[in-house]
């Protein structure tokens, strides 16, 4: 009997498209087996845990913009005036939007080579 420093096995299901990724991964990581490939992202990979909802407060936010753009078009196209009121809103919206997005970069982890 081999004296194996590695007792436990580990069965891991897999469909087609998870398989072949797994496959190509470990083709272009060099690695000599599965084993060898799944224990290094064990042992030394990362999870990321990404919050995404500042993202859907982006949205919203670019969507009401949308909306607000296109009212202003219909009303200089149909009065052929444009309204101080409506560029300060869409400058204001513009600003909230730009700050959404400094803030959500700031959030993210930095990613390492």
């Amino acid at each position: 009997m081999s004296k194996r420093t590695r007792q436990n096995e580990l069965k891991v299901m897999l469909n087609n498209d998870e398989l072949y990724i797994l496959e190509r991964k470990l083709k272009q990581s060099g690695m000599d087996s599965k084993s060898v490939f799944i224990r290094h992202l064990i042992l030394y990979g990362y999870v990321y845990d990404i919050d995404y909802s500042c993202l859907y407060e982006m949205n919203t936010l670019l969507a009401n913009t949308s909306n607000n753009l296109n009212q202003i078009a219909r009303r200089v196209n149909t009065t052929g005036n444009i309204y101080k009121d409506d560029l300060d809103e869409i400058k204001g919206i513009m600003e909230k939007i730009w700050h959404t997005q400094k803030s959500m970069l700031s959030q993210q982890p930095l990613a390492k080579q």
